[in-house]
C-alpha cells in the first residue's frame, strides 16, 4: 500500500502550487503584454517616420528624400531601417538589404525578414513599404532591441517565478502549521470528551469584533455541542439518583404489602392487600413511563413537527378536560384571546404538556374552585396559560418544582412522582421556547410559550 501525505504536506505542497500557478499566469500575462505594447510602440513609430519621409517627397521629390534619409539616421546606426528601391527591388539609396525578401507592394505595417543576404538573413523586422513614383520607400527598424528587452524581462520574471515559488513553500509550511495546530486543539478536545472529561472547551483566537474564521465557527459549534453533552450527562446522573432514590420508597411498600399478603389466611383480607399492591405498582409504572416521555420529547427532531392550529389545540384539550373538572366541582374556562395562524408543532407532545399542567391545576389548586385554559399572543410568541386560584407555589421554590423528581413538602402526601413539570420544560425547549411560572394572587400561572 503507497504510503499517503499528511495533511500538513498536502496543505504545504496545495500552497505551492496554487502559488506557482497563479504567479505563471501573472508572468506569461506581463510577458506577453509588454511584448505586445513594444510592438504597437514600434508601429507607431515606423508609421510616423514613413509619413513624414513621404511628405518630403512629395515636396522635393528623390534627392530631397535622399537627404533626409541620411539626416534621420546616425551614423554608425543599424538600428534603423531607411531605404529607396527600384521597381526591381535594388537599393537606391539608405540602409537596407541590397535586395529586397518581401513583394513588392502597399504595406502599412508588418513583420518579417527583409533580406537574405550577410546580417540581414534570418533577422526579422517591422517596417512599412510604400510607393514614391516609380520607385518605393522602405521605412522599418530590426526587432534586436525589442527581443533583447524581452530576454531580459523573461530572466526576471524566471527570478520572480522562483521567489514566488520560494515564497509558495515558506506560505504553505506556515499555513500547514497554523492549520494542523488548530486542528490538533480540537482533536485533544474530543479525546478528552472520549475519555469522559466534558469540562475541556476549544480556545478560540478571534479579535474584537470579528466574526472568526471557519476554525472558530468549528469550536463554537463543538463547544456548544459539548456544553450539550454534559447538561444530558448531568440530568442523567439527578435522573438516575433520583430515579433510585424515589423508587426505593414505592419499592420497599411494595415488598412489605407482598409480604403481608402472602401471609394473610382471609380471602376478603388478602384481596384488599392485593388491591393496596396495585395501587403501589400503578405509581411505579406512573414514573417510569414519565421517565420515558421526558426521553422521548428531548429525541424528537423537529423534522417530525406538523403545522398545528393552536386554537384547535386549546379547544380540543378545553373540551377534553371540561367534564373531569365539573366532575371535582370546579368551574373550567376556555379564553382565547388571540387567534394565530397555525405554525410548526409536535402535536402530541403538546397536548401532553398541556393535560400535565391542568392535571397539576386541577389536583393542586383546586380549592379556588377555578382553572382557566388561555391562549394569547405576546412580543415573545404563542402563549399557553394554565391559571388556578390555589395555594400556589412560593417565589423560592418554583426552580426546585421545576427540577426533575422536584417535589415540594406540600406534595408529599398526593401520588405522583415529580416530572410532570420536567417533562413540559422539556417540550418548550424542544419548540425553542421557554415555561415558566408566576404568581396568579392568589393562585399559579403556569405559561407555555413557543415563539
Amino acid at each position: 500500500m503507497k504510503p499517503r501525505l499528511t495533511i500538513s504536506a498536502r496543505i504545504a505542497l496545495l500552497s505551492i502550487i496554487l502559488a506557482l500557478v497563479s504567479n505563471l499566469a501573472l508572468v506569461g500575462f506581463i510577458w506577453k503584454q509588454t511584448s505586445a505594447d513594444a510592438v504597437a510602440a514600434l508601429h507607431r513609430e515606423i508609421v510616423e517616420q514613413a509619413d513624414a519621409l513621404r511628405a518630403v517627397w512629395r515636396t522635393g521629390a528623390l534627392p530631397a528624400l535622399a537627404d533626409a534619409i541620411k539626416e534621420a539616421r546616425e551614423p554608425g546606426d543599424v538600428s534603423l531601417v531607411l531605404a529607396i528601391f527600384d521597381p526591381q527591388g535594388h537599393r537606391i539609396a539608405g540602409y537596407a538589404p541590397r535586395h529586397l525578401a518581401v513583394p513588392l507592394a502597399d504595406t502599412p505595417f508588418r513583420i518579417a525578414v527583409l533580406g537574405r543576404d550577410g546580417v540581414w538573413n534570418a533577422r526579422e523586422a517591422g517596417y512599412t513599404l510604400h510607393p514614391i513614383g516609380h520607385d518605393w520607400l522602405l521605412v522599418g527598424r530590426p526587432l534586436d532591441l525589442i527581443e533583447a528587452q524581452q530576454v531580459a524581462i523573461e530572466r526576471a520574471l524566471a527570478l520572480a517565478v522562483f521567489l514566488s515559488l520560494m515564497l509558495g513553500v515558506g506560505t504553505g509550511l506556515v499555513l500547514a502549521r497554523y492549520v494542523t495546530g488548530r486542528l490538533n486543539t480540537i482533536v485533544a478536545v474530543i479525546d478528552a470528551a472520549g475519555e469522559g472529561d466534558l469540562t475541556r472547551r476549544v480556545r478560540l483566537v478571534r479579535d474584537g469584533n470579528d466574526e472568526g474564521d471557519a476554525f472558530d465557527r468549528l469550536a463554537e459549534r463543538l463547544n456548544a455541542m459539548l456544553g450539550k453533552i454534559e447538561q444530558l450527562m448531568a440530568e442523567l446522573r439527578v435522573v438516575t439518583d433520583s430515579l433510585a432514590h424515589d423508587l426505593r420508597s414505592p419499592l420497599a411498600r411494595l415488598r412489605t404489602k407482598t409480604e403481608q399478603a402472602v401471609l394473610i389466611a382471609d380471602p376478603a383480607q388478602r384481596e384488599a392487600a392485593l388491591g393496596g399492591l396495585l395501587v403501589e405498582t400503578d405509581l411505579i409504572m406512573r414514573m417510569l413511563t414519565m421517565v420515558i416521555e421526558i426521553s422521548r420529547s428531548e429525541s424528537v427532531t423537529r423534522d417530525r413537527f406538523t403545522l398545528a392550529s393552536p386554537v384547535e389545540l386549546v379547544e380540543e384539550i378545553g373540551e377534553l378536560y371540561a367534564p373531569v373538572a365539573e366532575e371535582a366541582g370546579l368551574r373550567f374556562l376556555i379564553d382565547v384571546e388571540a387567534r394565530p395562524a397555525p405554525l410548526p408543532l409536535h402535536r402530541e407532545l403538546m397536548s401532553q404538556a398541556l393535560s400535565n399542567l391542568i392535571d397539576n391545576a386541577l389536583k393542586h389548586g383546586a380549592s379556588g374552585g377555578e382553572v382557566t385554559l388561555r391562549l394569547r399572543e405576546g412580543a415573545e410568541g404563542i402563549i399557553f396559560q394554565v391559571e388556578d386560584h390555589g395555594p400556589g407555589i412560593a417565589e423560592a421554590d418554583r426552580a426546585q418544582a421545576l427540577k426533575r423528581f422536584g417535589r415540594l413538602d406540600t406534595a408529599r402526601t398526593t401520588p405522583g412522582a415529580g416530572l410532570g413539570m420536567a417533562l413540559i420544560e422539556a417540550v418548550a425547549r424542544l419548540h425553542g421556547g421557554r415555561f415558566d411560572l408566576a404568581d396568579n394572587a392568589p393562585g399559579l400561572i403556569a405559561r407555555l410559550v413557543i415563539p
